[in-house]
């Protein structure tokens, strides 16, 4: 299992690129549409094989299947980094190792890009979606296709009340990301163009 990137939704994808925009003082790129979901995004290419996607329920989409990943169907509020993603190699078999509640496969493409994707039956993941959402491409990674703005992620925190239980259940050991008992929620820590940046 490795990082592979974040998500911030917001209530439209405006309101999550101005907020990702505005908050590392960068460009987000042009991303496309989730025909099977009913989403759209847009993207921001990071150091070290990363990247940044900016997501939100399309309202001129009709979704394909119902509940919508990342648990937009829920989401409210302010922008901010909604769920964590991390690739794996055969994805059906990780599965049947992880609790239920990981998702069941679901195959996906947008444009040349293609990969099957953890989705909860409910749209909702373990531990108050602090679980990461788990991806396997079959296609070119998307990282490398991104322009490089100058951003690196330097840290990732994962807060929980159960932060122990859910570190174990994930099994990354990736320096950039570390587990903090305490309310439920993410920060990333960014190298920028402008100096360090936060989102939350």
């Amino acid at each position: 299992m490795e990082l592979d990137h974040l998500a911030v939704a917001g209530e439209t994808l405006e309101e999550a690129c101005d907020y990702v925009e505005t908050a590392l003082g960068v460009p987000l790129q042009p991303g496309g549409q989730h025909a099977v979901f009913g989403t759209h995004n847009r993207l921001l290419g990071l150091a070290d094989g990363l990247y940044l996607e900016a997501i939100a329920i399309d309202p001129a989409a009709t979704p394909q299947r119902r509940p919508c990943w990342f648990d937009l169907d829920r989401f409210s509020g302010s922008p901010r980094i909604s769920n964590w993603i991390c690739r794996c190699i055969d994805l059906s078999k990780q599965l049947s190792e992880l609790p239920k509640g990981a998702g069941d496969l679901v195959s996906l493409t947008r444009g040349d890009l293609k990969w099957d994707m953890a989705v909860p039956a409910d749209g909702i993941l373990p531990y108050d979606n602090q679980f990461p959402a788990l991806i396997e491409w079959h296609s070119a990674h998307p990282a490398p296709l991104l322009e490089q703005q100058g951003c690196r992620l330097q840290y990732l925190v994962v807060s929980h009340p159960e932060a122990e239980a859910l570190q174990k259940t994930v099994s990354l050991f990736d320096p950039r990301v570390r587990f903090e008992t305490g309310t439920v929620g993410f920060e990333a820590e960014f190298d920028t163009p402008h100096g360090r940046r936060l989102l939350r």
